[in-house]
């Protein structure tokens, strides 16, 4: 593939929005999940000692699909992000600790825990790409550093 075509790629909006869309693929689906089949979600909290589950379910999908909603529009991705983030943190020690398991538990919680930690990854760098978007566009800085700060970011 040539350099050119690849540069056009990766400054399509549309790619992007696509992009956005797949890297919260897991939150938003398991937010409408949790949704639709709200006492499935409010028996999976209590399979995981969360209680009240039903609360704790309620938090689950609003952090879920609030953060997807933000990333995906690209509006107020830090946010967004951050939330989906450390909700993915907090799933290591209280659903995927691998060190307190055995045998292939342990070994499914670790893989799950490491893939989690790459997701994370990527919502901080969806919110770093969001901030450097809204820096060139001037849309979230006063009137007199948005030149600036566009000049200084190209």
């Amino acid at each position: 593939m040539k350099p050119e075509l690849v540069g056009r790629l990766l400054s399509n909006h549309g790619l992007a929005l696509v992009a956005r869309m797949l890297l919260t693929f897991p939150f938003w689906c398991s937010g409408l999940v949790k949704a639709i089949d709200f006492q499935g979600g409010v028996a999976e909290m209590a399979h995981f000692g969360l209680e009240p589950a039903a609360a704790f379910n309620i938090a689950t999908i609003v952090v879920q699909l609030g953060g997807s909603a933000l990333v995906i529009m690209n509006r107020w991705t830090w946010l967004g992000a951050g939330a989906l983030g450390v909700f993915t943190a907090l799933t290591i020690p209280l659903v995927h600790h691998f060190w307190s398991l055995e045998g292939e538990r342990a070994l499914i919680a670790l893989h799950t825990t490491t893939e989690h930690i790459g997701m994370i990854g990527g919502l901080v760098l969806a919110a770093i790409l969001g901030q450097v978007r809204h820096r060139r566009d001037g849309s979230d800085l006063p009137r007199g550093k948005a030149a600036h700060e566009a000049a200084v970011i190209a």
